[in-house]
């Protein structure tokens, strides 16, 4: 969402990318879109210790008032943790690559995706413009350690993806600084992302969970919920989509719980063969215990895919329980078959609850609409 989101704003900026790792799979399993993206874009790690170096010492040399405010900024942040110390003097040598680069182009402002304390640094050490689009939930779990209040105190504005996003930025930083949050959704397109064919009797009621396999995703919930709901339902089969430290121990639970033929796992997946999965998905579930707001569930809504999520964080922005799809508590595995047990045994359901979960997209998460929204803001802060 978020390249696409760039890519849009291109057409009333111009815009230069950086990132501070390369990308994380090898170009040929990028799609052309991410490939032409990854030619566009200032990487900082690669060059190693060697460019820490040369730009660190090429900051003192050009800008010395600049490099020791940075650096005792960066410090006291850190206070007295040894481990801090040396995170934030990494993070003050990215800064020093990334500023040397903004002005060896010209760029006088700096937005970041996520709470990067290197854009942070860069503002402080360059005298950047900055502003932050926070997403969650990571940072709100430890705001301090995060610094927001610090960070939103430095931005000339900040985006929040959600009003629980807002609320939890608001709640880190300084009454005086609200003013500068503006509340923008993230969005798919609704046209790359067409409603699928419609199955009121399909052989198998297939099931669709797409996301990282780790704790915070709850796929056990899912695993649990699953043996229930195949002692009355024998038809279902879930596709776990996704690669990470869960996997083993959800293979090893799927076993134990003889659930071999209703689980399938396909780890990391291109987005041609997840589209095809989109597709012939008749439910989608995602169970997680934090999110942001799931750019998962508005691309199965925006295909008329019945959703069943969690009532936490952003995901009721999204999803109003019985309009647009179903909201379970997080946990609850229960309350989570007995949302998927009543899509599954109601093609009516699925399909009214489908064809709203479109309507939802369409109306507010339109990526189209939502960056020229963003956009706006930009202009207004920037003039």
């Amino acid at each position: 969402m978020i390249l696409r989101e760039v890519r849009l704003l291109r057409a009333q900026f111009e815009i230069f990318t950086a990132s501070i790792r390369a990308p994380d799979r090898p170009l040929d399993q990028l799609s052309a879109e991410e490939r032409d993206e990854a030619g566009r874009t200032f990487y900082v790690n690669p060059g190693g210790a060697a460019a820490a170096l040369v730009a660190l010492a090429a900051t003192l040399v050009s800008n010395p008032a600049g490099f020791f405010a940075g650096f005792y900024y960066a410090m006291r942040l850190a206070g007295s943790r040894p481990r801090q110390l040396f995170l934030n003097f990494a993070y003050f040598a990215q800064a020093c690559i990334v500023g040397r680069w903004m002005r060896r182009n010209e760029l006088t402002h700096l937005h970041t995706h996520y709470s990067s304390t290197v854009a942070l640094l860069v503002q402080k050490t360059f005298g950047a413009d900055l502003s932050i689009s926070f997403h969650g939930p990571d940072e709100f779990n430890d705001p301090a350690g995060f610094w927001i209040r610090e960070k939103v105190a430095a931005c000339t504005f900040v985006r929040a993806i959600s009003h629980y996003s807002r609320s939890q930025v608001m709640k880190s930083s300084e009454v005086a600084d609200w003013k500068k949050i503006e509340v923008v959704y993230m969005g798919v397109d609704p046209e790359t992302f067409t409603a699928r064919p419609f199955r009121a009797a399909p052989e198998r009621i297939e099931i669709l969970c797409v996301g990282r396999l780790a704790p915070v995703k709850a796929q056990h919930i899912l695993i649990a919920a699953m043996a229930e709901l195949v002692r009355e339902h024998p038809n279902l089969l879930l596709h776990l989509v996704g690669g990470g430290p869960d996997r083993a121990s959800l293979e090893k639970e799927a076993a134990a719980r003889n659930l071999q033929k209703h689980v399938i796992f396909h780890g990391f997946t291109p987005q041609d063969k997840l589209d095809a999965l989109y597709r012939q998905a008749d439910i989608f579930a995602l169970p997680s215990f934090a999110e942001g707001v799931p750019g998962v569930l508005m691309e199965a809504m925006a295909m008329e895919i019945p959703c069943v999520s969690t009532r936490i964080t952003g995901t009721p922005e999204l999803i109003r329980d019985g309009v647009d799809g179903l909201l379970v508590a997080p946990s609850d595995v229960e309350g989570l078959a007995a949302a998927i047990a009543a899509l599954a045994s109601d093609p009516d359901l699925r399909l009214k609850l489908g064809q709203a979960g479109r309507r939802r997209v369409l109306d507010r998460f339109d990526l189209r609409k939502n960056s020229a929204a963003l956009g706006r803001i930009f202009e207004t802060y920037l003039r």
